[in-house]
């Protein structure tokens, strides 16, 4: 079994989540930039997670994601099957036909099928309250830094620098020279 990517960052951007959804609603730009995460990926977890009822979304100005359920309620193993991401050591995806259709199971399918459980088992009896937890006891801080905008509420004013010539004559003096 092999946890990649998408299941650790779900459950990274999970705990985020979590630490500040005290506040309201966080937006997935203010997770990205906190955790390095791409912002276009965090979309698509992101989604997977509302899907499953995790998370919440909020649109408009001020909105973003809050948890779906309370955070003791929500597992580890249900953010990782929430995004897809398969827990299973078996070579045959759990079909019992390793050896191929007419051949069937491997020797060492019950080793595997056992481990699996035990993942699952192991994932399921940890909450996201109990990470949070983790991460407060560590002395993480949450204080919210501002987050680069793309749009500002006040308008940029830059002078305007002219380079072309204003009359006639200035334009005509460009071409005597």
């Amino acid at each position: 079994m092999r946890l990649t990517t998408k299941g650790r960052f779900a459950v990274t951007a999970m705990i985020d989540l979590a630490l500040r959804s005290n506040n309201g609603p966080v937006a997935l730009a203010a997770i990205s930039q906190r955790q390095q995460i791409s912002l276009s990926y965090l979309e698509q977890l992101f989604g997977k997670l509302r899907r499953h009822e995790l998370v919440e979304s909020t649109r408009g100005p001020g909105g973003g994601y809050s948890l779906g359920r309370k955070a003791e309620e929500i597992s580890v193993a249900d953010i990782i099957v929430a995004v897809d991401e398969p827990i299973d050591a078996t070579g045959c995806g759990g079909k019992e036909n390793c050896m191929g259709d007419d051949i069937g199971r491997c020797m060492t399918h019950e080793l595997w099928s056992n481990l699996n459980a035990k993942m699952i088992e192991y994932l399921d009896s940890i909450t996201l309250r109990k990470l949070v937890d983790d991460q407060l006891a560590k002395g993480i801080s949450i204080e919210e830094a501002p987050i680069k905008r793309a749009i500002s509420s006040t308008p940029v004013v830059k002078p305007i620098k002219v380079t072309a010539p204003n009359s006639v004559f200035a334009l005509g003096s460009v071409f005597s020279k």
